[in-house]
């Protein structure tokens, strides 16, 4: 059995994009791996943040997940493992500018005010390899804007393992899911979902009631064209596609099986099954998230279970890493 590592920013109630694109997956992985799922609240503090709405938003995060199937014993956050800090601070020592300066997502972020942003924030692809190699996971599920730090983490794992004469850290491989789907905004079908976006229109959230997501639905951005029979017909119509593509997710269908049963319909009919769709879904999901969230004892004792659990397993191979580079224990 394969060890699988994957984290989440606990930056509150995950939507529709994040269930789609991972959290769904987790469930599915749990079944026949190796499974530590991780709220990486130290990944957090690479941005403006507060630490009150950080607490909240990891335990939030905490309930949702646990919500939509996540096992409570493969859940914990970040922090509560020292073992990501160390083996993060070994990781800083080995990976080189050249390569951290060639991570796209760092220039995306800092924009052109990038003298001004925290040193963590060039640096937190060096503590991901950690949050994944602290556990020997040879398994990561990410998306494909992630593929390039994995690739990093890799090339991290070689340099040390060269460097300290041994072969001690595995090669990790990405579980990219073939037909993943790009969950974009509902207001806007040229950027995708985004917990900032200023407009809550633009989002599902995982504890939306069933009268919020049919609202959203109605409410999503479209146009006057009836709904084509081939993709081809989505040509430059990113919001039909967007809706298009979270029914097939949702129905585990392909989008031209869906495009054959709305063919030639309205909006208005299609709009009524892809609201009917999710809230059948979603709305346990989003139920149970409300009365877990009520319960913070039992979420601070999933975290502490979950990270005992997750110590376990990282301390005796972060150990032999700071063994291996001279530290005296």
């Amino acid at each position: 059995m394969q060890r699988v590592f994957s984290g989440i920013q606990p930056t509150g109630i995950p939507h529709l994009g994040n269930y789609l694109g991972a959290i769904r997956n987790w469930v599915t992985l749990q079944k026949d791996h190796d499974c530590l799922f991780c709220l990486v609240d130290m990944h957090s503090l690479t941005m403006p943040w507060s630490p009150e709405a950080l607490r909240e938003q990891t335990l939030a995060s905490t309930a949702c997940l646990l919500a939509s199937g996540i096992d409570p014993t493969r859940l914990y956050n970040q922090s509560a493992v020292s073992a990501h800090a160390r083996l993060g601070w070994i990781f800083n020592c080995v990976s080189r500018l050249g390569w951290l300066n060639r991570m796209t997502q760092f220039k995306d972020k800092a924009g052109k005010n990038r003298e001004n942003h925290s040193a963590g924030l060039y640096v937190y692809p060096n503590l991901m390899a950690a949050d994944i190699l602290a556990f020997h996971a040879t398994r990561v599920p990410v998306g494909d804007d992630q593929r390039q730090h994995l690739e990093l983490a890799n090339d991290i794992a070689q340099k040390f393992n060269h460097d300290m004469g041994v072969e001690f850290f595995p090669l990790i491989e990405p579980l990219i899911p073939p037909h993943a789907a790009r969950v974009m905004s509902l207001r806007d079908g040229s950027k995708k979902m985004s917990k900032s976006d200023p407009s809550a229109q633009s989002r599902i959230i995982l504890n939306d009631t069933a009268d919020d997501i049919a609202q959203k639905i109605r409410k999503a951005r479209t146009d006057a064209e009836p709904l084509p029979s081939e993709e081809a017909g989505l040509e430059g119509r990113p919001e039909a596609r967007n809706l298009l593509t979270i029914y097939a997710a949702m129905s585990n269908r392909t989008l031209a099986d869906v495009l054959s049963q709305f063919a030639g319909q309205g909006f208005g009919t299609f709009k009524q099954a892809l609201a009917d769709l999710l809230v059948e879904t979603l709305a346990p999901v989003a139920d149970e998230t409300r009365r877990l969230m009520d319960d913070k004892a039992y979420l601070m004792q999933v975290l502490r279970q979950g990270a005992e659990r997750a110590r376990a397993v990282s301390e005796p191979i972060v150990s032999e890493a700071e063994k291996l580079v001279g530290f005296l224990r």
